[in-house]
């Protein structure tokens, strides 16, 4: 199985303009961060490929991996370093045999650790917990708190990766309890400065390493 990087993981914004979002996801590359997720949810699957293509080079540039969101056909036509799946996208075995072995499958996890633990057995190579805090991109979803994590790090042999309105500001509280990475949107795209906000997000692993 392959492992994971710990860090910062930069979920990318929706957008049909492909040369901004390529010149954002640089700067956040620059900025530090450890792997890159690629989502859009809309139906135009001409944009979809094209921009899920031009991001695996970009990151391949950088030594980082790029994952593609809930599509399993678009991760693997695209020869993405991966997918992740949420509940209702498909099975996790399927994406390990089509994948192979070479590529991470990360699961959506939300606030149980009952579906992580099936996920772990199923062969996923990281688990997603969330949402932490009130986000921007979904305000409505449930919330998870910082006792899971405690227990997931009891439970769990995958990283952990903890989502959902993570901040500079409460970023530290959800690496105290446990999570390996923190899967970030707003806080890096809608800063004025992403290269900054993301090098400022990606001190707090090396401070924590530190310790």
């Amino acid at each position: 199985m392959l492992e994971f990087p710990g860090g910062l993981y930069a979920l990318t914004p929706e957008t049909a303009d492909t040369e901004r979002l390529l010149a954002q996801v640089e700067a956040v590359l620059a900025g530090g961060v450890a792997a890159v997720q690629y989502r859009d949810k809309s139906g135009d699957v001409a944009r979809r490929h094209e921009q899920a293509s031009e991001l695996v080079a970009l990151c391949r540039r950088f030594g980082v991996p790029l994952i593609v969101n809930d599509d399993l056909r678009l991760a693997d036509l695209c020869d993405a370093d991966g997918v992740h799946l949420g509940r209702e996208d498909g099975s996790l075995r399927e994406a390990r045999i089509i994948l192979g072995t070479g590529k991470f499958i990360g699961a959506s996890c939300y606030q149980s650790l009952e579906l992580a633990q099936a996920a772990q057995a199923a062969g996923a190579d990281y688990v997603a917990f969330g949402s932490f805090y009130p986000s921007p991109t979904k305000p409505a979803a449930p919330r998870a708190d910082l006792a899971l994590l405690h227990q997931a790090t009891q439970a769990l042999r995958v990283p952990i990766v903890a989502i959902g309105g993570i901040t500079l500001a409460n970023a530290p509280s959800l690496l105290d309890a446990g999570a390996d990475s923190l899967a970030v949107l707003s806080a890096l795209f809608d800063a004025a400065d992403i290269r900054a906000a993301a090098r400022d997000l990606n001190q707090l692993f090396e401070t924590e390493s530190e310790e």
